[in-house]
């Protein structure tokens, strides 16, 4: 008999019951057996699970140690009684609880067929009665009390009886939803019939998964009616988990079924389509479908050799087999590579420098230096054979400049970072061995692009790094050399590719971090910044216009003045990049969003006396030029695109000879100013000096803004003519600016970053310069505007800084020692 079946009759038997309950009479009802003489003493065993109900008949499983003393003294009984009492909180399984631990209220068992087996005690349980510990005879195991049995008092039948017939129609309910209450009201009514109340409700309250307090409660309510209303109350909550249960196991049952239905019919459809020849397996759509993507491409001989080899390999395998999958994800990406197909390159200057002028302000050097790379691609037929580096600081437009080449060439672009790179497997690819292995990002570039010859940026090259996994760095050597990627391998896809028509164009910040051997095959431009002109042409053209539709607004509703963006650019923004003049003006914008919320017939009008509200005190102040007497201006490359110096020199005392350097100077400046100092000693007679001042002076040398780091070579001449104007106690010529470096015969060396530099003098209103003339060409090439208005003054020997410094020749002869 199954399970369905126990439960039916128990259904059945459980209804015949009620209904012979329902036909009864009050004088039949108040008919029961006489009560059993229970004792007044007993032992106690503690459960933690749940409470034991007088209408449970039930095996408990205990420790033999410490109960088994206990169920021993209680077979020596002739009753055969013990109670059970709930214990709540048990800290772990197998420890003793306290006396005060235990419930009150208990439930009194008669213990049958007491047996051990595996360090267990296993008995049945026949619940009898409730019981109330009254006082405790024996505090430890095995515990002993002596108990009284609460008496229920009489209660109102009519009520009694509606409560009765409500808790059977819930047991009904329960057999409905879950079978395995079938078996616990067979036992119930072979003990009691429907109209044994009090039985009733604890029975329908054990029933129930409700928690041990809850259950508790019930067993401490004497009075029948109150403990009915509790069980009800149980019975209905189990009622929805219940439904909740058999709702939930419904809808799986019912996916579970469609989802069978499915398979098997896709089953039959593949059958039936294959008998009919309508259709093919997994396999061989596999394999014609790679075959037609070859069949498009013009793969060099040994890629088709490859490729057919694969393909028969793939026939041959079992679809469940690993090597299946490694082999068709390589067919996969091996048809994917654009083998010899190209796409056309537009060789038309004219229209390659109006994509340029269109996409950037300023940077004339660079967009004709990319013209003449252009032209000699146009002259040639093909643009090959060179990799082009864009250095310089960020924000000055690198990675834009690559999309407007791709543009100009009218080639795919495609972009990756190789910043923080250290695994070598993403430039040469993983072997096929290794689970997950893929091709390296070239191979990924050419499959995205579609062609062989894309524009592919590798930015941040000078970020690249190196790790056990191995050298990207050294793996790019061969990528980017003209003489061995025409035979580029990689290691996923194990046959050669060319990408010698492949336009590489990498970026970086500084040339330092990036190894020599790379380096070499490189054809580095530089990328010195923008001017404050140049900065002002591109917020106008095409920071404010992207910003304005980024944001929805047009222009007569907010309205920054040039004033005000020049003010930015000086004030707020001076590095060599715009990057930070886009985050200030996008700043101003959303600044004037919020007064046009407040008030949108009012448009918003930005000046230069708006500025502080909407971005605070400017970061840099306007820079005074220090003058008197050891007093000189000189002209340095910063990151922010160049800014003037001060240099002071000072005679402290004449006690004694002696030199002192501060202002954070780095060695090579330290250095030049030692030279400095050499090369003025022992030619203050040449330059109408004492010849005796440094024999006796402790001299002071220092750079202004001691908190910031500054090294480099281009401050020799400064530093010279600064401790030269303390010697010859003059203070030289006012408004001129110098740089170049100093040697100990008086050679004037030259520098770098000469635009940079010109560009701080003119921000200081600096007209007179001096520079190294061996940096003549260096300021030929600038824009006449950057030029316009200065009066430079090339040295080639420290004399001819002495000549515009102080207004006169020095004396002929040889220098003094």
């Amino acid at each position: 008999m199954n399970n369905d079946d126990t439960q039916n009759d128990s259904l059945e038997e459980f209804e015949e019951d009620v209904t012979e309950y329902i036909g009864k009479d009050e004088h039949s009802k108040s008919l029961a057996l006489p009560q059993q003489m229970m004792p007044r003493r007993m032992y106690v065993l503690p459960v933690s699970n749940r409470p034991f109900f007088p209408a449970q008949v039930q095996p408990i499983v205990v420790n033999q140690n410490p109960w088994q003393e206990t169920l021993k003294r209680v077979g020596e009984t002739d009753h055969k009684v013990m109670g059970i009492c709930f214990v709540e909180e048990q800290e772990a399984e197998g420890d003793t609880p306290a006396s005060e631990q235990l419930e009150a209220v208990g439930c009194a068992v008669r213990v049958h067929h007491a047996q051990n087996e595996s360090g267990k005690v296993q008995f049945i349980a026949q619940g009898l009665q409730r019981f109330r510990i009254v006082q405790w005879l024996r505090r430890k195991p095995p515990y002993l009390v002596e108990v009284e049995y609460p008496a229920e008092p009489e209660e109102d039948a009519d009520e009694l009886k509606a409560y009765t017939l409500a808790i059977i129609s819930s047991i009904k309910e329960l057999l409905r939803t879950n079978p395995l209450y079938g078996e616990d009201v067979k036992q119930y009514l072979s003990r009691f019939g429907p109209d044994d109340s009090s039985p009733l409700a604890d029975f329908g309250a054990s029933m129930t998964s409700a928690p041990g307090n809850e259950l508790q409660d019930v067993l401490d309510t004497v009075p029948l009616l109150r403990r009915m209303e509790k069980v009800l109350l149980l019975m209905r909550k189990e009622q929805e988990v219940a439904k909740l249960q058999s709702e939930i196991s419904e809808e799986v049952n019912a996916k579970v079924q469609k989802h069978q239905r499915e398979f098997f019919l896709k089953e039959q459809l593949k059958v039936i389509q294959r008998e009919l020849g309508m259709a093919k397996d997994d396999k061989t759509a596999d394999v014609e479908r790679f075959q037609e993507r070859m069949a498009e491409l013009n793969p060099p001989e040994a890629v088709q050799e490859r490729f057919n080899d694969e393909v028969e390999k793939l026939q041959v395998l079992e679809q469940g087999s690993p090597e299946y999958g490694v082999t068709r994800n390589y067919l996969d990406w091996l048809t994917q590579v654009p083998w010899g197909v190209h796409s056309e390159d537009h060789f038309d200057l004219a229209e390659a420098r109006r994509i340029l002028d269109r996409d950037h302000d300023g940077l004339d050097d660079v967009k004709d230096r990319i013209i003449e790379f252009l032209a000699e691609g146009t002259f040639k037929g093909e643009v090959s054979g060179s990799i082009l580096l864009l250095v310089g600081p960020p924000g000055v437009g690198k990675t834009s400049i690559g999309h407007s080449v791709a543009d100009a060439l009218g080639r795919k672009f495609y972009r990756f970072s190789v910043g923080g790179m250290r695994d070598e497997a993403e430039i040469k690819g993983h072997r096929r061995t290794y689970i997950g292995a893929m091709p390296g990002k070239f191979v990924q570039a050419l499959k995205d692009s579609k062609v062989a010859n894309p524009v592919i940026m590798l930015d941040e090259i000078d970020k690249i790094g190196a790790s056990f996994q191995g050298d990207p760095a050294s793996a790019l050597l061969e990528t980017l050399d003209p003489e061995q990627n025409r035979d580029f391998l990689d290691h996923y896809l194990d046959v050669r590719m060319d990408l010698s028509k492949v336009l590489f164009i990498c970026t970086a910040n500084q040339l330092d971090t990036i190894p020599r051997p790379l380096l070499d095959r490189m054809d580095v431009i530089r990328l010195s910044g923008y001017i404050a002109e140049e900065k002002l042409a591109i917020a106008k053209h095409f920071l404010l216009p992207r910003l304005l539709k980024r944001a929805g607004l047009l222009k007569k509703q907010l309205n920054i003045t040039d004033a005000a963006i020049k003010q930015v650019i000086e004030g707020y923004a001076r590095e060599a990049g715009v990057r930070s003049l886009e985050k200030l003006l996008h700043k101003i914008l959303r600044k004037g969003i919020v007064k046009l919320l407040d008030n949108p017939d009012q448009p918003v009008k930005v000046g230069v006396s708006d500025l502080q509200s909407y971005l605070g005190q400017p970061s840099f102040k306007k820079e005074k030029s220090l003058k008197g007497t050891g007093v000189v201006t000189g002209l340095a490359w910063t990151a922010m695109g160049g800014a003037t110096l001060s240099i002071e020199a000072s005679r402290i005392h004449s006690s004694q000879r002696g030199f002192k350097l501060t202002g954070q100077l780095g060695d090579v400046m330290k250095e030049s100013a030692e030279i400095a100092y050499s090369y003025v000693s022992s030619n203050l007679k040449r330059y109408k000096g004492d010849p005796t001042f440094f024999d006796k002076s402790f001299v002071h040398l220092h750079v202004p803004e001691g908190a910031t780091p500054k090294d480099g070579p281009s401050a020799g001449v400064t530093m010279a003519t600064a401790l030269l104007s303390i010697a010859r106690r003059e203070a030289p010529q006012q408004n001129i600016a110098m740089t170049g470096e100093l040697t100990l015969t008086g050679q004037v060396l030259p520098v770098g970053g000469i635009r940079e530099k010109v560009i701080a003098a003119r921000r200081q209103k600096i007209s007179n310069l001096i520079l190294p003339e061996a940096n003549r060409g260096d300021y030929e090439e600038l824009p006449e505007y950057l030029k316009e208005g200065l009066v430079v003054n090339f040295a080639k020997h420290y004399s001819d800084v002495f000549q515009v410094c102080f207004g006169n020749k020095p004396r002929k002869g040889s220098s003094v020692h």
